[in-house]
């Protein structure tokens, strides 16, 4: 009869290869010993039904994400990723083979072979790599309410100003563009015009809103609005067969994780209706990497948790796979995590009653195993290792394996500063999208109609009468409330006292709102 290890490596090579493509992601482990001969492969047919890395902090999650990025472009397909300490630029250079890589390499019995990968790195400041950019309009009002820490009523407000904008067909471009509407909508010639219509908009209310979307502004964010906007073809690319690999690199913003996560949920939003069906793919358009997950769906709307399931149910058909990473499957809403077909989970660690809770939940989505206790394998895997279950070709559950990972092959850090900045100034795309323009949008628009309206209510002093006359369209904009709150944040910016998508498909109606 044969041995558990033989029925151990048996069962593995039946779970885990299948018949076409894939990306070879390590070796099981049973009884602590590697079995090379039990190689775990994921299936690349199967990688546009999602999946989910998870586990402890220094479990070895970015790095896994980084073999599976490495592997994916081997095979021609192109991801995005965020990078959120700035350590995933390596991928454009070939890794050194150190002892500890050398080590992992001969108990896996596979060859080391350092390779560089095709790299685009993105910046939401501008800063560290191309501007990735967005009009208000593109974002929508859901998602710019998230950014700006709206409540109900006020996100309700931002709704309506984007509607009027969507009637008046008044292309709302950049945070300039807002204010300006919000003040011809509250206090302005537009009040009137939009209670009839839509609804009084409060002072207080769009004061909030204005100080919101001031905070943005001082803290260096404004260049994430307007135009040229990213064209989300540019995450497509390839380079002599090798799929881009599109870093987003948020190291200088890791303080606005709302705004960031955010951005990329924007992202999907486009690709979801902008990519034409693909069908039954060999292998996916490209996958798409959201590191720190949980913020993404952290103090989340109900309306926004039904987009995010809405998206991530249905952008598979475009042939695009998504992968959350983050410490716990307890992190993302169980309507996202019943989506997720491939499970990749780091150790788990157990410290407090919360953590135990975690641990059982987490335990209660994989299969049964006859060959751990799963509970305690999650709770005892080392560096480098993870339990995985996927699903195979027929869409069925893979049988539960502790897999030692294979190393990636580019470094595992990021790039020195010289070569980085040499990556990002030879970069065509940085060039494209460096310099933004303003086109004649609401402001313009409005400013315009304003000093039309202006001239038509000024009218010369009557001879003879008191002297008195009716305020002018300027005192009366310049004595609003809404217009005096501007100066107020303006002048408290300056003294520091305060440390913001939609579809062009859609033709004027985007995913997240009006």
């Amino acid at each position: 009869m044969p041995d558990q290890s033989e029925k151990f490596i048996e069962k593995i090579k039946a779970s885990y290869s299948p018949e076409g493509s894939s990306i070879y992601l390590g070796a099981g482990m049973l009884d602590g010993k590697v079995l090379a001969k039990a190689e775990v492969n994921l299936s690349l047919k199967m990688m546009n039904r999602h999946g989910l890395v998870a586990g402890a902090t220094g479990t070895g999650k970015t790095r896994t994400l980084q073999l599976l990025a490495e592997q994916l472009s081997d095979a021609g397909v192109p991801v995005f990723m965020l990078d959120v300490k700035g350590d995933l630029s390596g991928l454009a250079q070939s890794g050194p083979a150190n002892a500890k890589v050398e080590e992992r390499s001969s108990e896996l019995e596979r060859t080391f072979n350092p390779t560089g990968f095709p790299v685009e790195i993105y910046s939401l400041s501008g800063k560290l790599g191309a501007q990735m950019r967005a009009t208000v309009l593109e974002f929508g009002p859901t998602l710019l309410a998230k950014i700006l820490d709206l409540n109900d009523t006020q996100s309700g407000v931002l709704a309506v100003i984007f509607k009027y904008a969507d009637d008046q067909k008044l292309p709302v471009i950049d945070l300039k563009d807002l204010k300006k509407l919000l003040s011809y909508l509250t206090d302005g010639p537009g009040a009137e015009e939009i209670k009839s219509d839509y609804g009084k908009i409060s002072s207080a209310t769009s004061g909030t809103i204005l100080r919101k979307i001031v905070a943005i502004e001082q803290q260096g964010l404004g260049s994430l609005f307007g135009e040229t906007s990213f064209d989300i073809q540019d995450l497509l690319g390839r380079i002599d067969g090798k799929g881009v690999i599109s870093l987003l690199n948020i190291s200088d913003v890791q303080n606005q994780p709302v705004l960031y996560s955010t951005f990329l949920l924007s992202l999907l939003a486009e690709i979801f209706y902008t990519m034409p069906e693909a069908g039954d793919l060999d292998k996916p358009k490209l996958v798409f990497f959201i590191d720190e997950a949980h913020l993404l769906f952290k103090d989340s709307s109900k309306a926004f948790l039904a987009q995010i399931e809405t998206i991530i149910r249905l952008i598979r058909s475009k042939g695009i796979g998504v992968f959350f990473c983050t410490q716990a499957p307890t992190d993302i809403p169980e309507s996202v995590l019943s989506q997720l077909g491939s499970r990749i989970q780091h150790a788990l660690r157990v410290f407090t009653p919360n953590d135990a809770d975690a641990l059982k939940k987490t335990v209660n989505t994989y299969p049964g195993s006859d060959f751990y206790d799963i509970g305690k394998m999650l709770t005892s895997l080392g560096t480098g290792q993870a339990m995985i279950t996927v699903l195979n070709e027929k869409g069925i559950p893979t049988e539960v394996s502790a897999t030692m990972l294979t190393p990636p092959r580019s470094v595992m850090g990021p790039l020195d500063s010289a070569l980085y900045n040499q990556l990002v100034n030879a970069s065509s795309l940085n060039l494209k999208y460096k310099e933004s323009v303003d086109p004649e949008s609401a402001y313009e628009i409005l400013t315009n109609r304003l000093n039309e309206q202006l001239n038509q209510q000024v009218q010369p002093e009557t001879p003879g009468t008191s002297g008195k006359t009716e305020k002018s369209l300027v005192e009366q904009v310049m004595g609003a409330t809404i217009t005096r709150q501007i100066g107020k944040e303006i002048v408290r910016g300056i003294f520091g006292m305060l440390s913001g998508k939609k579809s062009r498909s859609t033709g004027g109606k985007g995913f997240f709102g009006f």
